[in-house]
C-alpha cells in the first residue's frame, strides 16, 4: 500500500492491478491496528499453532518432505469437526464459500511493476540501468513505466506512448527510430552542434573528444548524457587541463564519464607531484641555510 488510511487508502498499483484482474476487492487494514483484521489475525495464529507448532520438533531433509508434512497438517485442520458448529472447515467452505467464488480469468495474471520516471533530454527513460525511448515531444515530462518480465511499456496521462522488449543484457539503449528523428529540432538547444560549439570554446582536443563520443553511439542523441557529464567535470578544471585530459581520452578510447573522471584525477595528481618536485629542487638550490 502506498498510503495507509482507514477512510481513503492508496493501494500499491501492482497489487491493485492483480486484484482488478481477478475481480477482487481490496480493503486495506491500517498498520498496527489488529482490530481492523481480527478474523485474519486469529486464523494466522491458529495456523501457526496447528502447523508450525506440531512440526517444530521434526527434521526435514528436503523441501518436498516438508511440504508433504504441511499438507498433512492442513488436511487435519480442514477435516477437524468444530464442536460449536458441529461441522468441519471443508464442509463450511463447500456450503458457503465455493458457490460464491467466481471463475478464474481465461488468461493468467502477469505481474507488472509500476514506476514513475522523468524523460531525459535524449528522450529515453531509465529502468534497471537500461534506457528505453519515448516520443521526443515528451522530453522532461513525467511518465509511468510498466515493466513485466518481457516488456517495458511507457504511459503518459494514461495513454501508452511506447512499448519495448525488456533488456537484460547487450546494448543499454532500446531505441525506436520513430521516436528520435535526426531532423527534429523542437528542442534544438540539445543538439550535436551545440555540444560541438561548447567543446570548440575549450579547444580542438575537447571538440574532437565530443565528436568521438557522439560518433560512438548508434544515434548521436544517446551521447548527450555523456557530453553533459563531461561538461560538468570540465567546469572544475582550467582549459589547459581539459585539453590534456581530452587528448589522453582520445588516445586510450576513454569515451565515457568514468574514464574522463579518472583521467582528471590522474592529471591533477601528476601535476601536484611535479610542482612538489620543482619546489624541492628550488629549495635545494638555495642551500640548507637559506631562510625567508
Amino acid at each position: 500500500m502506498n498510503r495507509s488510511s482507514f477512510y481513503d487508502p492508496e493501494i500499491n498499483r501492482s497489487f491493485g492491478m492483480m486484484a482488478s484482474h481477478y475481480g477482487v476487492g481490496v480493503l486495506p487494514a491500517r498498520p498496527k491496528r489488529p482490530k481492523d483484521k481480527a478474523n485474519v489475525e486469529c486464523g494466522v495464529r491458529f495456523a501457526q499453532s496447528c502447523i508450525l507448532g506440531r512440526l517444530r520438533n521434526q527434521t526435514f531433509f528436503s523441501l518436498d518432505e516438508a511440504n508433504a508434512a504441511i499438507r498433512e497438517a492442513v488436511e487435519r485442520i480442514n477435516t477437524h469437526v468444530m464442536r460449536r458448529l458441529d461441522q468441519c472447515r471443508r464442509d463450511l467452505f463447500e456450503a458457503m464459500e465455493r458457490p460464491a467464488l467466481a471463475v478464474l480469468p481465461a488468461e493468467e495474471y502477469e505481474f507488472a511493476e509500476w514506476r514513475l520516471a522523468r524523460v531525459s533530454t535524449d528522450y529515453h527513460v531509465e529502468f534497471e540501468r537500461y534506457f528505453y525511448s519515448v516520443p521526443h515531444s515528451l522530453i522532461r515530462e513525467q511518465v509511468d513505466v510498466r515493466a513485466t518480465s518481457r516488456t517495458i511499456e511507457i504511459f503518459f496521462k494514461g495513454k501508452r506512448v511506447a512499448a519495448h522488449q525488456r533488456r537484460y543484457g547487450g546494448a543499454r539503449f532500446g531505441t525506436d527510430p520513430d521516436h528520435m528523428p535526426s531532423s527534429h529540432r523542437r528542442y534544438a538547444e540539445w543538439s550535436p552542434e551545440r555540444f560541438r560549439r561548447w567543446a570548440r570554446s575549450i579547444g580542438p582536443q575537447t571538440e574532437g573528444l565530443v565528436i568521438a563520443i557522439l560518433a560512438s553511439r548508434p544515434h548521436p542523441e544517446q551521447g548527450f548524457r555523456t557530453c553533459l557529464g563531461v561538461l560538468k567535470l570540465y567546469q572544475a578544471i582550467d582549459t589547459a587541463q581539459a585539453e590534456a585530459v581530452s587528448t589522453r581520452a582520445l588516445e586510450i578510447g576513454g569515451l565515457n564519464c568514468k574514464s574522463i573522471s579518472a583521467l582528471i584525477k590522474s592529471h591533477k595528481a601528476s601535476r601536484h607531484t611535479a610542482e612538489s618536485a620543482a619546489v624541492g629542487e628550488h629549495a635545494n638550490l638555495r642551500g640548507p641555510g637559506y631562510f625567508h
